[in-house]
């Protein structure tokens, strides 16, 4: 089994609470209170979504657009999946799809980012996380 070290040079999400999360790179640190895109290789924009009932399949092929290995979707509070139609672009690229509470995400993205994946994580952020 080949065993690879953990990177520390990638985005990490440092904490989350009630409407936030705490994004960090090498020592600083930001109090992200919206939702987000977040990448391994530096990839950080706002997700003009601020609710799960807001999403269409145009926030999703922006995802797409990244080329990233896999994308994990933090769906806010709870776990909720996305309409099939929502994923087309990401599957016509072969992009895996997960989907999970967005404290699960963040947890999941930071394992993955750590050993050097080219992950993207899609983070709702709002009142109710």
């Amino acid at each position: 089994m080949k065993l690879q070290p953990d990177r520390f040079d990638v985005q990490s999400i440092l904490g989350y609470g009630p409407g936030w999360v705490g994004l960090g790179n090498n020592g600083v640190a930001e109090k992200i209170t919206h939702s987000i895109v977040i990448g391994a290789r530096g990839e950080k924009f706002d997700w003009e979504c601020p609710t799960f009932e807001s999403l269409t399949e145009a926030h999703f092929a922006r995802l797409a657009e990244l080329k990233p290995e896999l994308v994990i979707f933090g769906s806010g509070k709870r776990l909720r999946f996305p309409p099939p139609a929502f994923m087309r672009q990401l599957m016509a690229q072969r992009i895996g799809l997960e989907t999970m509470d967005t404290l699960a995400a963040c947890r999941t993205y930071n394992i993955l980012a750590g050993e050097g994946r080219h992950v993207v994580t899609a983070l709702l952020i709002g009142e109710d996380l």
